[in-house]
Order: structure tokens, then C-alpha cells, then sequence
């Protein structure tokens, strides 16, 4: 029954989009994938930063689902909710034994039976409970975030092999397995490293009375457990601070990112039983004072000062808090993580602590009532979980949902703005990223969206300062030199653009469209000779590039290499077909090589392309002069006259066209 109803709760959930950080996860484990050496594939790049760095089971998860479909998102999303339901079957057999030796009977008597019913009961429903709530789809339907969901299996695993290696005919196997599950675990999420203290509290909670004696009884285990924080410190060594987004040399002091996680635990709290507003992404903001969280933190100190004595007492709610407090600790303490100051999925395996909690005390108080509370609570989070899944059905809707929950939060206006820009929305993108830049002024990212953005909206004035902006907060942004190059072009300002395009190549010598560019400018400035060096370069670095071939011809044209420019314009053709500029340029250069005939259908293509494009009509109309053919001519000529009186040359050509049809 649990399985079934977690699958009606997330199956609208295996068509969502891949969102946020999906992408280049998705990347990371697609190329993983075509590397040759085995250890190339398990590790992502030391300073990537993404989801997967260090994270090598994580990244083989993704790769197995890119083997399986691809870009296609049902895999990837059945595999997260395979994982969920796994987990969730642990840890009812982990509750399960745990309630078994906390409420021992002697086997065979009424009192036996009685309380393994119980066992059975509380373990089923906690379990149901944990599974269906709605803030667990921010690891489940987020794909990337199966990090927890992955993490979260393997130490259930280990504590689970290690509870029944408590009872059973052969411990050593069980236990074998134990460290072996954890140091796997260790390849999922940094979460993890509080496996080995959780199966030592486990043990003196409810197997052994002490720490010694668990210590003496156990000790060549819990050597291999500790062995596996080894694994885990070469992998967080490996990422170099996640990119600089997590640790110590984070941009967030511990101070300000503990006080933060003040708020944010007792938040965790508050959507464990009241799951609403969840919100996909929170954003960076952090609490600067103190005073702001008092309140939160004096409960926190309470509730811990309840844990501990619970845990000195040995009980199972002591046990409880501790496990609450230990699987949070890495995420939510004084370690800061920069990229997201809270996040709902760091709740994932932790949230079962306070729903055992909340179960046993409704099986303690309802009686005969509580198998009907927990089915009408079982059906409301399935519901719930439903509707949340929703909002993950598309990228706009799930930003326009974090829009509404966190309008102070500038990525997710930013990412909403992304959105529009991909969907060619440019008007609404930029009030989007305006809407950002007020809520964070040094958003690089968001200065150079929107200059993209009022490039195409033709407002290039504006683009220039806002790039302009980018670069003064990052001085080495190579796409921003290279698009503020193009936007300083397309205002004449050539000389200008010619500086930002070599900065760009300075930064990224093998940058292809800076050269293409590049060679774009220096044509203009009349260095034919460099403008043909870096069109080359473009077209050497990226043979695909159909505007850097675009850019080839024009200067081999220039240079008076027309056979090399028509091979370049052809290319572009092939490339980019409806590029009506290459059509009429690669006309240009066949009446050059005596090939007229030919250079009219590609004046014809131009225009039929771009009906408003005046120098493929122009060109036409000469070409058809110098072959005599003055009727075809004549309707050519006529509506250049009509756009632009003032052109001299045309308008003498039109009278003498009409003189010699008129003899």
C-alpha cells in the first residue's frame, strides 16, 4: 500500500523538465560517459562547483539514466522515485527492529505478539507519513537533488545491516555489509559523514547500554565505518570548495551562515507539520545580527538541551532528536553553503525523526482511532505531494511559483527571466532581470542577461552600459567583452568593440565567435590581412560555425579570394540556410568569377528570404542591366526608387530603363 500510493503521488512527476542545476549535471554524467579510464569517469572536475563534483555514485546514477534515455526526463525521474520508495522500505525495516528491541516481550506470550503488532503499526505508518510528505519532492522530483535520496538509502543500509547483524546467525556478513553500504554512501552527498556516529548511537541506544561497551563489542566494525570518512575527505579535497561555493573560504562567514540556519532549522520544523509555502529555491540572503534570530535560537538551545537528556537517558526519543540534529549538522550548522543558505530537500532523511515522533504519539493517544488518522494523513500529503508536483511541471511555472512565495529572492527572478529569454519573451525578460539587479546590484549574470536582452529589443545604448557594469564586477567575463564588442559595433563605434573582442581572446585565445567577431571589425577598418587570420582561426577552431564562415567569406572577398569565399559562403549556406545575407554575398562573389546566372538565384533566395533587404534587390537589378535584360530589371529598380529617392544611381538607371523600353 505504501508503494502504491507513493506512485499515484508522484506520477505526474515523470514529465517535469530538468530544472535549475539539472542541466549541467546532466552534461557532467553525459560526458563522464565518453571518457575512456575508469577513474576519469567516476570524478568531475576538481573547481566545477555542480551537483555531481565528488560526488561519483551521484554521477554514475546520472550516467545510467543518459545511457538509458538520454535527454529524455522519464528515466531520470523514475530512478529518483525507485530510490525514495527503496529508502522508505529501510527504514521501516530499520523502525521496525528498533521498536522490536525497545519493547521487548518474551517470545510466544500474548505481550510478544502484542508488541511486534505495535512494531509493525507504528514502523507502517511512519514510514507512509515520510514518504508521502509533500516536502519531500524537493529531492525526489528535483532530479539532481537524488543526491539526498541516494545518501539517504546508503546510511539507512548501514544502520539497518547493522541492526540485523544484532540478531542474526551470521553478524560478520551483516556487518560487512554495513561499512560497505557506508562507504558508498560516502560517494553520494557529504551527508553521510554522520553514518558511523548514527550506528554508534543506535548501538548504545538499543543494543549495548553504553559507548564502551558498544566500543569493546564492536570496535574492528567501527574502525571500517570510521575508515569510510577517509573516502569522504578525499572527495570534499577533491572539489576545491565546491567551486568555492561551500566551506570555510565560502563567500558567507560561519557566523552569519549560523545564525542563519537558526531560523532555518525550526523553518524545517514548522513544514514538518504545516508543509505550506514550500519553495523550490531561497535564494542567498543570510540573518546579520544576532537580535534577529534570538527567539529561534533559544528554542533550538531548549530542544537540544531535551535531546541530550534524552540520549543520556537512553530513549528512543532522545535517540530521535540526536539522529534530527546529526543528519542536518553538515548543511546546517556553522560549514556555509554559499549557493543556497536553505534548501528543502536538506531535510530529506532527516524529517523522519519528527514524523516517528508525531506517529507514536498519535498511536499512544488515539487508540482504536489511529489507523483511520493515519490513512485520512496518509491521503492528504498524497494529495498534497500531487499538487506540489505541478508546480514542477514546467521551468516557468515552477519560477513563477518561487517568484510569488520569495519575491525577494533575485536568482529566482533572474531564472525567470531566463525563461522568457528562451522562449524569445525579451519584453517581459527585462523587467525580470531589472526586478533582480534591485534586489542584488553585483548580479554578473544578471547585468549580462539583460543586456542580451535589450540588444534584441534593439535598445544597444542601454545593453553597452549594463555590460559595461559586468565588467567592472567581473573583469575577465569572457562572453560579456565579446557581446559589449558586438553591441559597441552595431553603434559604430568599431574602435571600441576591436579593444573588447582582444580581451575577450586575451581571457579565451580559443574563444571562436571573439575571432569571428573580431574579424567582422577589422574588415570594417579596412585590416584585411588580421581580419582573414581570425576568420581563419574562427572557422579552424569551430568548423560548424556558420556566422564565423559568414565572416570568412566577406574578408577572402575583400582580399580578392573569390573562389575561397564562395567555398566559405557555401558553407555558411549549408550551415544556416535562410541567411539571407550569405545568399546575397556569395551572389556577390559569382559575378565576380563570371558566374552571373548563378549569382541571380542567389539574389532571388535572398530576397525571397528578406523581401525588405534592399542590397540583394539592388544587386539583382544591376546584374539584370548588364545583361540586357532591362523589363526584369525595371520593377527592381522601381521599388528601390520608391525606398530611397535620394539614391542618384538608381534613379538614373530607372530613367534610362525606361527611355531604351520605350523606343
Amino acid at each position: 500500500m505504501i508503494l502504491l500510493t507513493l506512485i499515484a503521488a508522484y506520477s505526474n512527476s515523470w514529465q517535469g523538465p530538468f530544472v535549475f542545476d539539472d542541466p549541467p549535471a546532466i552534461a557532467a554524467a553525459a560526458a563522464a560517459g565518453r571518457t575512456d579510464g575508469l577513474l576519469a569517469t567516476l570524478t568531475s572536475p576538481a573547481d566545477a562547483g555542480e551537483t555531481t563534483s565528488g560526488r561519483p555514485l551521484l554521477l554514475l546514477s546520472l550516467m545510467l539514466n543518459h545511457a538509458l534515455s538520454g535527454e529524455q526526463v522519464w528515466s531520470y525521474h523514475a530512478l529518483n522515485t525507485l530510490l525514495h520508495a527503496l529508502a522508505g522500505l529501510t527504514l521501516f525495516g530499520l523502525i521496525r527492529r528498533a521498536l522490536a528491541r525497545a519493547m521487548p516481550g518474551v517470545s510466544g506470550t500474548p505481550a510478544a505478539a502484542r508488541n511486534a503488532g505495535r512494531a509493525l503499526s507504528i514502523a507502517a505508518a511512519t514510514t507512509a507519513v515520510w514518504v508521502l510528505h509533500p516536502l519531500q519532492t524537493a529531492a525526489v522530483t528535483y532530479i539532481v537533488q537524488r543526491a539526498e535520496s541516494l545518501a539517504a538509502l546508503f546510511l539507512l543500509l548501514t544502520l539497518y545491516s547493522f541492526a540485523r547483524s544484532t540478531d542474526s546467525a551470521t553478524p560478520l556478513r551483516w556487518k560487512i555489509f554495513s561499512v560497505a553500504a557506508c562507504a558508498l554512501g560516502m560517494g553520494a552527498k557529504e551527508t553521510m559523514v554522520a553514518a558511523p556516529l548514527l550506528v554508534l548511537l543506535y548501538d548504545r541506544t538499543f543494543v549495548s547500554g553504553s559507548l564502551a561497551h558498544a566500543w569493546r563489542a564492536n570496535k574492528p566494525y567501527y574502525l571500517g565505518l570510521a575508515a569510510s570518512w577517509l573516502v569522504l575527505a578525499a572527495l570534499v579535497a577533491s572539489t576545491g570548495g565546491r567551486g568555492g561555493t561551500a566551506g570555510f573560504d565560502a563567500a558567507i562567514s560561519p557566523w552569519h551562515y549560523f545564525l542563519t540556519q537558526c531560523e532555518a532549522v525550526l523553518h524545517y520544523l514548522r513544514l514538518a507539520a504545516w508543509p505550506h509555502p514550500l519553495v523550490f529555491d531561497y535564494g542567498t540572503s543570510v540573518v546579520r545580527s544576532a537580535s534577529e534570530v534570538l527567539l529561534p535560537a533559544l528554542v533550538l538551545v531548549g530542544l537540544g538541551v531535551a535531546v541530550a537528556w534524552g540520549v543520556r537517558r537512553r530513549t528512543a526519543w532522545g535517540f530521535l532528536g540526536c539522529v534530527f540534529f546529526l543528519l542536518l549538522a553538515p548543511s546546517s550548522s556553522v560549514v556555509p553553503i554559499a549557493s543556497q543558505t536553505i534548501a528543502e530537500h536538506r531535510i530529506y532523511l532527516a524529517l523522519a525523526a519528527p514524523v516517528a515522533l508525531a506517529v507514536a504519539a498519535l498511536y499512544t493517544f488515539l487508540g482504536r482511532f489511529f489507523v483511520p488518522a493515519i490513512i485520512v494523513l496518509a491521503a492528504a500529503e498524497m494529495v498534497l505531494t500531487h499538487a506540489r508536483n505541478n508546480d514542477y511541471a514546467s521551468e516557468r511555472q515552477l519560477w513563477a511559483d518561487t517568484v510569488a512565495k520569495r519575491p525577494e529572492n533575485a536568482r529566482a527572478h533572474h531564472n525567470l527571466g531566463l525563461v522568457e529569454m528562451k522562449d524569445a519573451r525579451f519584453d517581459a525578460a527585462v523587467p525580470r532581470f531589472e526586478t533582480a539587479l534591485r534586489r542584488d546590484p553585483a548580479s554578473v549574470e544578471s547585468h549580462y542577461n539583460l543586456g542580451l536582452c535589450l540588444v534584441r529589443l534593439g535598445r544597444g545604448a542601454e545593453a553597452v552600459s549594463h555590460y559595461e557594469r559586468a565588467l567592472v564586477l567581473r573583469p575577465r567575463h569572457v562572453e560579456t567583452h565579446n557581446n559589449l564588442g558586438s553591441a559597441l559595433l552595431a553603434l559604430g563605434r568599431t574602435n571600441e568593440a576591436i579593444t573588447h573582442y582582444e580581451q575577450a581572446l586575451a581571457a579565451a585565445p580559443d574563444f571562436a565567435e571573439a575571432h569571428s567577431n573580431l574579424a567582422d571589425a577589422l574588415l570594417r577598418t579596412g585590416e584585411t590581412e588580421q581580419a582573414l587570420r581570425h576568420s581563419r582561426a574562427a572557422v579552424r577552431l569551430q568548423p560548424d560555425f556558420a556566422e564565423a564562415h559568414f565572416n570568412a567569406g566577406n574578408a577572402c572577398a575583400e582580399a580578392g579570394r573569390f573562389q575561397e569565399a564562395r567555398g566559405h559562403f557555401e558553407t555558411a549556406l549549408r550551415l544556416a540556410p535562410a541567411d539571407a545575407r550569405a545568399h546575397n554575398n556569395l551572389g556577390n562573389v559569382l559575378v565576380q568569377l563570371g558566374a552571373a546566372d548563378q549569382a541571380i538565384t542567389h539574389y532571388e533566395r535572398a530576397l525571397g528570404l528578406a523581401p525588405d533587404f534592399s542590397d540583394p534587390r539592388r544587386n539583382l537589378a544591376l546584374v539584370l542591366l548588364q545583361q540586357g535584360r532591362l523589363a526584369a530589371a525595371e520593377p527592381h529598380l522601381e521599388f528601390l526608387a520608391r525606398a530611397n529617392p535620394a539614391d542618384a544611381q538608381i534613379a538614373a538607371a530607372l530613367r534610362q530603363v525606361r527611355m531604351e523600353l520605350r523606343r
